[in-house]
């Protein structure tokens, strides 16, 4: 059976942590996925990235506006949210792929709440709850240096 379709029928049966306990104590090795999904919410929980900036607020996406972009099914609010999206990806995406930007800038990666968000310098920053948060943002431009040196590692882990 080949990596992709393990990982694909493990996706599908197992919650993704327990999930990458099997592959790893399997041997196989687990290549971080760029994105951070969930299996039924979809990016950053199935809430649209272009609501932050538009309405100032988290909003759910809704399953009629949806969009596969780096390998991950993104939910928006609107068809207006999905065009632009679709338009400039990477200006509504949240940075390190929507992984808790504390953890990236820690050296390690965590999952998110969407309520526990930010936008600096016009970019959207997620973290994993609210407390964790208000960590992140005790040094906002030292999280970000470190993040942003980290990210890249990460990704090739």
């Amino acid at each position: 059976m080949s990596m992709g379709r393990t990982r694909s029928i493990l996706r599908k049966v197992v919650p993704p942590v327990l999930a990458m306990v099997l592959l790893a104590a399997a041997g196989v090795a687990v290549a971080l996925e760029p994105v951070f999904s969930t299996t039924f919410g979809g990016a950053i929980r199935g809430y649209d990235p272009v609501a932050y900036f538009t309405e100032g607020r988290p909003v759910e996406g809704k399953s009629a506006h949806r969009y596969e972009w780096m390998g991950a099914t993104w939910s928006f609010a609107s068809e207006e949210n999905r065009a632009a999206f679709e338009a400039e990806p990477e200006k509504f995406a949240p940075r390190y792929g929507g992984y808790c930007a504390w953890a990236v800038s820690q050296g390690y990666t965590a999952s998110i709440d969407p309520d526990a968000w930010r936008i600096v310098d016009g970019a959207l920053y997620l973290n994993y709850s609210l407390g964790v948060q208000k960590r992140w943002e005790g040094d906002i431009p030292g999280n970000i240096a470190k993040a942003d040196v980290n990210w890249p590692r990460l990704l090739e882990e």
